[in-house]
C-alpha cells in the first residue's frame, strides 16, 4: 500500500502543472568552482580579502565565518574561518548551516512571484481578498502606556500585496520595531515576530496580527515589518500547500538547495552555528531571550517565518542568487521569468528610499548615486542581510556573488561586512 500511495504521489507531481517548475529551453549548469583567472578574477588580491577575514578572526572581532565569491557562474572563493560553537571549540565548515534570519525576505517574494506569474492574482489586489480578518485595517492615533489601550481611525485604503512585499503596509515588527507603542502592543496580542518553538502556526499568527493597528495608512510610509510573514500565510491559501512544502517543491529541490530548512532534519542539525555573543571578552552561546537560539532543531516545528525562518548555506543561497543571474534559470529550470526579475528590482516605493540604494520586491538596489559612492557594486546590484548577522550581494552587469555568513548578536566591532563587499569588486580584472 506505501508503494502504491507513493506512486500516486509521484504521478500527481509530474502531471499537475502547478506544482512543479517548468523547463527552459536555456540551460544554465548548477554553481561550480573554478580559478579565479578563468572568471577574470586577480587571484592576489582574493589574497587580500582573505587576509582581511583572516586577521578579523585573529583579532577576536568576530568568532567565525563561513564566506563566498562567485563570478559567472563559477565559485572562485569559498573559506570557513574560525569556530561554529563557543562552548566546544568547534571549527567552522563550508557546509555550515546559518540562520538567515531576513535573507528569509528574499525567498519568500520569490514563491510570491511564481505565484503571480501563474496568474492567481494582481500586485495591487487587497491581501483581504484571501485573509479577510485584514479588511478594514486601523490606523494608530492615540496611545496610553499605563494600560496599553489605544485610540485608531479607519486606513484610507486597503493593504495589498505589494504593501506588503515593500514594507509600506503599515505592520510594525513587534519585539524590533522602532515604536515602542506597538511593540507592547505586539507583544499584549502574543505576535510572533521572528521564529518560535512553540506550537503555532503561521495562520493564527497572521489572523491575530490583522486585528492589530497600523503605524500609518498604507503605502505612506516605509516601515520594516511583518509584510513577508503575512505573504507566507498568503503562499499556503494560494497555492493550497503548506508554506514549506511549496518552496521545497516549487523551489528548493529544482534548484538543489538540500541544505535550506525550516526545521532542520535530524541529519543535518549538528551542522547548525551558535548564535554567539562576547561577554568579558570572551565568546559565549547565546542564551535564551525573546528568541530560542535552538531553533530550528527543536520545538513544535509548525512555525514558518516567511520574514525571518529560514537555515541555509553559503552555497545555496550563492545557488538562489544564481537563479536571479541567469535571469530566472538554473541548470534547465524556470523559477521566473526575467522581465518578472526586472519588475522586481525596480524602485517599488518612490522617494520612500533615497540615496545609495532604492527598494525594490523585498530587495535593496544600488542606484547611481550609490556606485558614485563607492564599494557596493553596480547600478543593480541587490541585496539585503540577516539579524545574526549574515548578508549578501549580486550584481547582475558583472555577474558577481558576495555572501558573508556569520551567526553572532549584541556585539560591536566587526567590520568584515562593509570591508567584505568593497573588497570583491577590487577584484575584478578583465
Amino acid at each position: 500500500m506505501k508503494n502504491i500511495l507513493l506512486y500516486t504521489l509521484g504521478l500527481l507531481l509530474i502531471i499537475h502543472p502547478g506544482w512543479t517548475q517548468t523547463t527552459s529551453t536555456k540551460k544554465s549548469p548548477p554553481l561550480s568552482e573554478a580559478t579565479p583567472q578563468s572568471v577574470g578574477i586577480a587571484p592576489e588580491r582574493l589574497k587580500k580579502l582573505d587576509a582581511m577575514l583572516e586577521e578579523a578572526i585573529h583579532n577576536d572581532e568576530i568568532p567565525g565565518l563561513v564566506a563566498l565569491v562567485a563570478r559567472n557562474g563559477k565559485i572562485v572563493y569559498h573559506t570557513a574561518k574560525g569556530k561554529a560553537d563557543a562552548a566546544d571549540g568547534k571549527a567552522m565548515s563550508k557546509d555550515a548551516i546559518f540562520r538567515i534570519a531576513s535573507q528569509t525576505k528574499a525567498i519568500t517574494s520569490t514563491a510570491v512571484m511564481m505565484l503571480w506569474e501563474d496568474g492567481k492574482f494582481r500586485l495591487d489586489d487587497p491581501i483581504s481578498n484571501w485573509i479577510p480578518e485584514f479588511k478594514n485595517p486601523q490606523v494608530i492615533q492615540n496611545f496610553r502606556y499605563a494600560d496599553t489601550t489605544y485610540i485608531t481611525q479607519p486606513a484610507n485604503k486597503e493593504i495589498t500585496i505589494r504593501h506588503l512585499l515593500t514594507h509600506t503596509s503599515g505592520l510594525g515588527y513587534g519585539v524590533i520595531d522602532g515604536d515602542e507603542r506597538m511593540k507592547m502592543i505586539y507583544q499584549k496580542a502574543g505576535i510572533v515576530d521572528l521564529y518560535t518553538t512553540e506550537n503555532i502556526s503561521i495562520g493564527e499568527n497572521i489572523k491575530k496580527l490583522a486585528t492589530l493597528p497600523l503605524h500609518h495608512n498604507p503605502g505612506e510610509k516605509y516601515t520594516y515589518s511583518e509584510g513577508l510573514d503575512v505573504l507566507g500565510y498568503f503562499i499556503e491559501i494560494v497555492s493550497g500547500m503548506p508554506f514549506d512544502q511549496f518552496l521545497r517543491t516549487r523551489l528548493f529541490d529544482p534548484l538543489g538547495m538540500n541544505d535550506t530548512w525550516f526545521y532542520l532534519p535530524d541529519a543535518k542539525a549538528g551542522r547548525l552555528v551558535k548564535v554567539q555573543r562576547k561577554v568579558d571578552g570572551q565568546w559565549e552561546n547565546f542564551p535564551v531571550t525573546f528568541y530560542d537560539p535552538q531553533y530550528p532543531i527543536t520545538g513544535a516545528k509548525k512555525f514558518f517565518s516567511g520574514g525571518a525562518g529560514l537555515s541555509s548555506t553559503a552555497k545555496d543561497y550563492a545557488t538562489f542568487l544564481q537563479m536571479y543571474l541567469n535571469g530566472g534559470e538554473l541548470n534547465g529550470v524556470r523559477i521566473l521569468s526575467r522581465k518578472t526579475i526586472e519588475t522586481m528590482m525596480k524602485n517599488q516605493v518612490g522617494d520612500l528610499w533615497n540615496g545609495a540604494k532604492h527598494y525594490g520586491l523585498a530587495f535593496g538596489v544600488v542606484t547611481a548615486q550609490g556606485v558614485a559612492e563607492g564599494g557596493i557594486g553596480s547600478e543593480g546590484t541587490f541585496d539585503w542581510g540577516g539579524y545574526f548577522n549574515t548578508q549578501y550581494f549580486a550584481d547582475p552587469q558583472e555577474k558577481v556573488i558576495g555572501i558573508l555568513m556569520k551567526q553572532t548578536s549584541q556585539t560591536s566591532g566587526d567590520q568584515t561586512g562593509w570591508k567584505f563587499r568593497q573588497m570583491v569588486f577590487t577584484l575584478l580584472d578583465d
